[in-house]
């Protein structure tokens, strides 16, 4: 069950940063084309306060801008040791910045941990409770389509051949 929970909060909060970064790169277009963000959805799903996605909203706009700090870091670390690949590559760099992006991967999910930890703190029991009926019914759904699709691909060989 715990498990179950940590990968809902998990699902959330991560949606939650990339659709808040997005909605600052695009100043907000999703709200005002009346499409709802994934708090939101959320507040809609658990039955959120006002304040509660206003509690919500903050943290992920506080964490935010750390976070993508540091995916544009690993970025810049992917590409620099991605140039090392080449006949006459250096190690050392290799290692120095591949040991880097480790750093910056670990903060990265450290700062997710802590937001997500945050986030589920403003839930109370209940909102809680209904979240983790929902992220069941979800990797349920989600096992079931996987069933599926792997039930399919003999098929769709067998009609390759």
């Amino acid at each position: 069950m715990k498990l179950v929970k940590l990968f809902g909060i998990a699902l959330i909060a991560l949606g939650l940063s990339s659709t808040a970064m997005a909605q600052q790169q695009s100043g907000q277009a999703g709200q005002a084309g009346g499409q709802p963000d994934q708090v939101d959805q959320l507040a809609e799903m658990v039955g959120l306060s006002d304040d509660q996605q206003k509690e919500i909203r903050g943290i992920i706009e506080e964490m935010q801008t750390e976070i993508e700090e540091l995916q544009g870091e690993a970025q810049q670390l992917q590409q620099q040791i991605q140039g090392e690949i080449k006949p006459d590559y250096d190690e050392g760099t290799i290692r120095d910045n591949a040991e880097k992006l480790g750093e910056v991967t670990g903060e990265m999910t450290a700062l997710s941990t802590l937001m997500q930890a945050r986030v589920d703190a403003v839930f109370t029991e209940e909102q809680r409770d209904e979240l983790n009926k929902r992220m069941e019914e979800m990797q349920q759904q989600q096992q079931q389509m996987q069933q599926q699709q792997m039930q399919q691909q003999p098929q769709q060989q067998q009609q390759m051949q």
